[in-house]
């Protein structure tokens, strides 16, 4: 089983599952294992956060933009924003397989991508702590590090049901309004199937928005309706904090309990939403800033 201080040696800084969605190039529309790993892009931040918690960083030959943790694959070729990839940017590393994870894009590249030369294995995604061991799972079974993919998915898995205990004993769940952005004064809020509304529910909370899914702007009306207790943000905005101080100017979101406490939880995007090997890590931290003392333990 992994300890803290084991996946910390594996990721060199610190720390991060069973279908298999999986296309090859011109071969194995049911590839799961790469016969060469010698030069593996891998495309999603959590795929190649798994993969240097497995100690496998040695065969990566690139990585994509959102792909920032630990800090050394940073020295890895960057191939594009896993959303606005084209083949030309992937293929131009000459990799020897391709470890996608599921959401990359556009549709055209991932089309192009599984019908080149290069095998093409897709990591499926779900925002929930069964995604996450199966996420590991799949990526050490194409790595071909079954045990070691077991060892880890054994202690992320272990790691997650403590975390997720923390908040079983609060008497009523906080309303978490999940902001992306507001340009403009609009807000732009997660609805369901995000990760946003994945994180919000492992640490004992709830998404103050329903009836969508995605992301939508909300209007003035449905934010007030909302009546979130806490807004929560990514710490950053393409670079840039939104202030509190514009935060709270907003005249919707000054009108909801979370406005009237100025009440604001900001982390880190990569951890919060990655769901990877540091997720039960930002459970912890995310139900501490909601609950505080409140928590079981």
């Amino acid at each position: 089983m992994f300890s803290c201080k084991a996946l910390r040696r594996a990721c060199g800084a610190g720390s991060l599952l069973l279908v298999l969605i999986a296309g090859s190039g011109a071969a194995d529309e049911s590839q799961s294992v790469f016969t060469d790993t010698s030069r593996i892009a891998a495309v999603g931040g959590s795929v190649t956060e798994i993969v240097y918690a497995l100690g496998e960083q040695g065969k990566l030959v690139a990585r994509d933009s959102t792909s920032v943790y630990p800090e050394a694959a940073m020295k890895l070729p960057d191939v594009g924003y896993m959303r606005q990839l084209s083949p030309e940017g992937v293929l131009s590393v000459n990799p020897s397989g391709l470890l996608v994870l599921e959401g990359s894009g556009p549709r055209e590249t991932i089309d192009v991508l599984k019908k080149a030369s290069v095998p093409f294995i897709m990591v499926p995604e779900t925002f929930d702590h069964a995604g996450i061991i199966e996420k590991i799972r799949v990526v050490g079974k194409a790595f071909g590090v079954d045990a070691k993919a077991q060892e880890l998915a054994l202690w992320v898995d272990a790691e997650l049901a403590a975390a997720e205990k923390l908040t079983a004993g609060v008497p009523e769940k906080k309303r978490v309004l999940f902001i992306l952005s507001m340009q403009g004064g609009k807000i732009l809020a997660a609805g369901s199937g995000t990760a946003a509304n994945g994180i919000i529910g492992l640490a004992g909370a709830v998404n103050a928005v329903e009836g969508f899914s995605g992301y939508k702007q909300l209007s003035d009306e449905a934010a007030i309706l909302a009546k979130p207790d806490i807004i929560l943000m990514m710490s950053r905005f393409g670079g840039h904090e939104l202030p509190d101080a514009e935060l709270f100017a907003n005249p919707a979101i000054a009108a909801t309990p979370a406005g009237q406490a100025r009440s604001v939880v900001r982390m880190e995007g990569n951890y919060l939403l990655g769901f990877g090997p540091r997720t039960a890590s930002a459970i912890r931290d995310l139900a501490a800033a909601l609950y505080g003392g409140g928590l079981k333990g």
